[in-house]
C-alpha cells in the first residue's frame, strides 16, 4: 500500500475543516496510508519588513525539509507550480507509487515555500492561480488525492 504524507505549515483550526480532511483521509485509507505532518506557522510581524518576510519563509522552510521521509516522491504545491487537472493528478501518483511507494505533498504556509523546499521539490504542482486559506488547502488536497485514487482504480466518482 502506497504511503501519502501532507506536510502543511498551520493547523486546521476549524471543525468543519478539520471534519473534512478527516474524512476524504478514512476515505483513502482503503487505498493508501495517510498521514499529515503539520509545522508550525511563524508569527509575521505587523508591517514586516522583506527581510522579515524571507525570514519567516526560510524558517518554516528548515522545518519541513527534515520531515519530507526518506526516498518519498516530493510535490510542492505553489502557486507558480505547473497546474494540474484531476487527471493528471492521478497520473503522477500512480507513476510515483510504482517508483518510489511513498508521495509527500508540501503546502506552505501563508507566504509561501521556501526556495530551498521548492529546488528539493521532484514537481512543483498547482491546482490553479487562485488564492486558497490553508485550511481550505488541506481539505482541497486531500480530496484532489481521494479523487486520483478512484480514478486509478476505475471508480466513479461524481463530478
Amino acid at each position: 500500500m502506497i504511503g501519502i504524507t501532507i506536510i502543511a505549515v498551520g493547523r486546521v483550526r476549524e471543525k468543519y475543516f478539520s471534519d473534512a480532511v478527516n474524512e476524504y483521509i478514512k476515505r483513502l485509507s482503503r487505498f493508501a496510508k495517510v498521514e499529515i505532518t503539520e509545522i508550525p506557522d511563524m508569527k509575521i510581524p505587523d508591517n514586516a519588513s522583506e527581510k522579515e518576510l524571507a525570514a519567516v519563509i526560510e524558517k518554516e522552510g528548515s522545518m519541513i525539509l527534515p520531515k519530507i521521509p526518506d526516498g518519498a516522491y516530493t510535490a510542492a504545491m505553489c502557486i507558480e507550480g505547473s497546474p494540474v487537472s484531476s487527471e493528471k493528478l492521478a497520473e503522477i501518483i500512480s507513476k510515483a507509487a510504482m517508483t518510489h511507494g511513498r508521495i509527500a505533498f508540501i503546502i506552505g504556509g501563508s507566504l509561501g515555500l521556501s526556495d530551498a523546499v521548492k529546488k528539493r521539490a521532484d514537481a512543483r504542482l498547482s491546482f490553479g492561480a487562485i488564492t486558497l486559506p490553508h485550511q481550505l488547502m488541506r481539505v482541497v488536497m486531500a480530496e484532489q488525492i481521494y479523487r486520483a485514487f478512484k480514478i486509478n482504480n476505475n471508480e466513479s466518482y461524481h463530478k
